[in-house]
């Protein structure tokens, strides 16, 4: 469900994500290299099939998200990274709607922005094997961030269209909450074994 379907939000809401990401996505490009596209190709395709798998529990789906992740991979790419994975997975798929794309990427992407910034700042992208523990526990901070930020706009969004979506909301939240800990634990030990064997792929971004 952080996938959010055409016709649930408010017209305003839609349309205000549309300008968002307008303009996050033109710095964030402004700002990508040649030789950041291998492995933003590489975590795209990783976020793409993280929301693939998902599991039903009611009016609602739980699945991988991986925004933290992709901030802690990526920094600011992380943005259009989210962007072209939602795209991709609404056109193929037939996940969340096509008006939505802006305000399903605003709520994945800037969390991920998020979640870079907590990595950063708590790491200072001293990253070496020396520095494996801080790098895993930033990590996982950052990868437990980005869900949780995630959930918290799209509940937002969700009880401000109205009284109708309040228990689908709970309901959603509540069903994420083993992800939240899963995506930490995840992007935390994975971010730790990159510091010791290959840790300039967290170069500045």
């Amino acid at each position: 469900m952080v996938h959010i379907s055409d016709g649930v939000l408010d017209p305003w809401l839609w349309e205000s994500g549309w300008v968002i990401i307008a303009v996050i996505l033109a710095y964030t490009l402004s700002k990508m290299k040649t030789d950041d596209v291998p492995k933003l190709s590489v975590i795209t395709a990783a976020v793409f099939v993280a929301s693939l798998i998902h599991m039903q529990v009611g009016p609602t789906s739980v699945h991988f998200i991986l925004n933290g992740f992709a901030g802690v991979m990526l920094g600011i790419l992380a943005f259009p990274c989210i962007f072209v994975a939602l795209v991709l997975q609404c056109f193929l798929f037939g996940h969340g709607g096509v008006t939505t794309i802006g305000i399903n990427t605003v709520n994945m992407g800037v969390p991920a922005l998020i979640a870079y910034l907590i990595f950063k700042t708590g790491t200072k992208l001293d990253i070496r094997p020396e520095t494996k523990s801080k790098v895993t526990l930033f990590g996982a901070i950052a990868g437990g961030v980005g869900v949780v930020l995630a959930l918290l706009l799209l509940a937002t969004e969700l009880i401000t269209t109205g009284e109708a979506f309040y228990e689908t909301t709970v309901l959603v939240v509540t069903a994420h909450l083993p992800i939240i800990a899963i995506e930490a634990i995840f992007t935390g030990v994975l971010a730790g074994f990159i510091a010791t064997v290959k840790p300039e792929m967290f170069g500045e971004k």
